[in-house]
C-alpha cells in the first residue's frame, strides 16, 4: 500500500481528471444499472466501538488496520488516503464518487479509506464502524461483487479478528447491520417511472419486501438526476446469499417497468419526449450559467434521449461522467480552488459545452 503526503494529494488531483470504472457502462444492463455496490461493517474484536474510542484508540485502529491491508493479496494496489488531514473540497471530492460516505466526511479523529485501482474497492477505517468494505461494479453484477467483496473479507479475517456473536451474528455499532452486516445497492437510472409518477408504486412494492428505495447518496439524500439506490433493510436472519436471490429477483422486474413505460412514451408521446431531450440538449451546450440540480435534471433527460437513439453523437458514459464531474467539488478540484456558488455555475456551464461540443 503507498503511503501519505505527495502521493494522497496525486491520488486526489487524478480522481478529479478521471472517472471510475463503474461510471464506463460496461457491465450488464447499464442502459438502466449504472452500478452495483455491497458493504460489510465490520468491528475488530477487543477494541469498544467508535462512540467510545478516544483519538489515541482511533489512531491505533488506523495504523493496524492499515498493516493488516496492506498484507492481503491485494495490499500492494491500493492507496491509503488520511480523511483526517484532507480539506473540504477534497473530503467533498471523495463522497461524490461513492468512495466514502457523507458520515466518515464529517466526522471527527483519526480515520482514512483505502482506495483499489479502478476505484473498484474502498475500505472505510473509523466510519461509524471501524471498518466498512466496499466494492463496487458497472451495471447489474450482483454475484461479481459478492465474490470480490467475500474474499477481501476472508482475506481481512484471517489476519484479524472481528466482533462476532455465535447467536447474533457480526457486532456492529447500530444495531441495523448486526447479523451479516451487509448492504447490497443497485443505482438505477429511472426517468420514465418518474415522468409517468409510477415511481411511487416500486416505493412500495419495495417496502413490503423490506427493500429501501434511496437517492444517489443513500440515505437521506434525493433522487437528482432520477437515480434510485435500491438495497435490503434487513441483515439479520437470513444469509448474504438469501439478500442477493432476493435483489436478484426484483431488480428485473424494476428494469422490465421501466422499459416498458419507456416504450409507451415513445410509442403515446413522442414529440413531447423528443422536446424534452432537444431542449435539455440545448441548454447544457450553451448555457453560461447552470446549477447542479438543473444539470443533474437536463443529463437525466439526455441519458433517456441516448438509450432511445435521439441523441447518437453522446454516450453513455460520457452521461455517467458528467453527473459525477460537474457535483461542486469535482469542478473545484479542476479549477485549482475554491468556487463561489455562482463562479461554480460558470465554470459548470463551461465545462459541459466543452464537454459535449467537442
Amino acid at each position: 500500500m503507498t503511503s501519505d503526503g505527495e502521493e494522497q494529494t496525486l491520488c486526489l488531483e487524478e480522481l478529479a481528471r478521471t472517472s471510475g470504472e463503474w461510471l464506463r457502462a460496461e457491465g450488464p444492463e447499464s442502459d438502466i444499472v449504472i452500478s452495483t455496490r455491497i458493504r460489510l461493517a465490520r468491528n475488530v474484536a477487543g477494541f469498544p466501538f467508535m462512540t467510545q474510542a478516544d483519538d489515541d484508540i482511533r489512531r491505533q485502529l488506523v495504523d493496524s488496520l492499515r498493516t493488516t491491508i496492506s498484507a492481503t493479496d491485494c495490499g500492494q494496489h491500493l492507496q491509503f488516503v488520511d480523511v483526517a488531514a484532507l480539506d473540504d473540497i477534497d473530503k467533498q471530492l471523495l463522497v461524490e464518487r461513492q468512495l466514502i460516505s457523507r458520515e466518515l466526511a464529517q466526522s471527527e479523529g483519526p480515520r482514512g479509506v483505502v482506495i483499489g485501482e479502478g476505484e473498484h474497492v474502498s475500505i472505510m477505517l473509523n466510519e461509524e464502524d471501524h471498518v466498512r468494505i466496499q466494492v463496487l461494479h458497472s451495471g447489474l453484477a450482483l454475484e461479481k461483487t459478492w465474490e470480490q467483496i467475500n474474499d477481501l473479507d476472508n482475506s481481512l479475517e484471517a489476519r484479524t479478528s472481528f466482533a462476532f456473536d455465535e447467536e447474533l451474528g457480526y457486532l456492529t455499532a447500530c444495531p441495523t447491520n448486526v447479523g451479516t452486516g451487509i448492504r447490497v445497492s443497485v443505482m438505477l437510472h429511472l426517468p420514465a417511472l418518474r415522468i409517468t409518477r409510477e415511481i411511487q408504486k416500486v416505493h412500495q412494492a419495495a417496502q413490503k419486501i423490506n427493500l429501501a428505495v434511496r437517492g444517489l447518496y443513500g440515505e437521506g439524500s434525493q433522487a437528482m438526476g432520477d437515480f434510485y439506490q435500491i438495497s435490503n433493510q434487513i441483515t439479520l436472519g437470513c444469509s448474504e446469499q438469501d439478500l442477493l436471490d432476493n435483489l436478484a429477483e426484483v431488480v428485473p422486474n424494476i428494469l422490465g417497468y421501466e422499459r416498458r413505460v419507456r416504450d409507451l412514451l415513445c410509442r403515446d408521446n413522442k414529440a413531447q419526449l423528443d422536446d424534452q431531450i432537444a431542449r435539455a440538449m440545448g441548454i447544457l451546450t450553451s448555457a453560461r450559467s447552470i446549477s447542479s440540480e438543473e444539470t443533474m435534471h437536463l443529463l437525466s433527460s439526455v441519458r433517456l434521449g441516448v438509450n432511445l437513439g435521439l441523441v447518437p453523437e453522446v454516450t453513455i458514459a460520457t452521461v455517467n461522467e458528467l453527473f459525477i464531474h460537474t457535483q461542486p467539488s469535482h469542478l473545484q478540484k479542476l479549477h485549482g480552488g475554491p468556487l463561489k456558488t455562482a463562479e461554480r455555475n460558470v465554470a459548470r456551464a463551461a465545462y459541459l459545452r466543452e464537454r459535449l461540443n467537442s
